[in-house]
């Protein structure tokens, strides 16, 4: 099998990889790009472990090829934290105990993202909505639902480390997460 080179935006840098073209974008992450945030589950993209957002939106980079995502802009649970503080979302989940063992917390983080750049308003029925995708068992779900409407709130209110509600400007992420 030839080997291609996948040129990509991840977290704001360009990156650059030869890997195989049956490569998943969960493995050219951890593996070729070393970003071992993003989780693999299933492999089969039913727990939403291993959401990224490739060009804005939430994708299960085990059902996305490496070499589809040629050209486009990856944002992974790293690219969330800037200049040594944590994202609104991240620092929301932590106060919140959004989570126990942790493993699907990036996934959580990274779908809840792309609601929370989309700007629009929503409540706790839209927010579970979006959310049902992805699977945790050990929180119940209320202690991340509860999260994210931290989250919103502490944006609102000006009260986060970063006092952004998105991906804050300047980081190397920032140009994946803003429309």
């Amino acid at each position: 099998m030839t080997s291609e080179i996948v040129r990509l935006t991840v977290n704001g840098r360009v990156r650059e990889a030869l890997t195989e073209p049956r490569k998943t974008l969960v493995d050219f992450l951890r593996e070729d790009l070393h970003l071992t945030g993003t989780h693999i589950g299933c492999e089969h993209g039913v727990c939403g472990a291993c959401t990224v957002l490739a060009d804005g939106v939430a994708v299960r980079s085990c059902l996305m090829l490496a070499v589809q995502a040629k050209g486009a802009e990856v944002t992974t649970i790293e690219g969330l934290e800037f200049e040594g503080k944590l994202h609104p979302l991240q620092e929301a989940f932590r106060e919140s105990h959004s989570f126990q063992c942790g493993f699907c917390t990036p996934g959580f983080m990274m779908t809840a993202m792309e609601l929370l750049n989309e700007g629009l308003p929503f409540g706790e029925r839209e927010l579970r909505e979006h959310l049902s995708g992805n699977l945790c068992r050990c929180t119940g779900y209320q202690s991340i639902v509860d999260g994210v409407l931290l989250a919103v709130e502490k944006v609102a209110r000006g009260q986060s480390s970063t006092g952004t509600d998105t991906i804050p400007e300047g980081s190397p992420a920032a140009e994946d997460a803003m429309p």
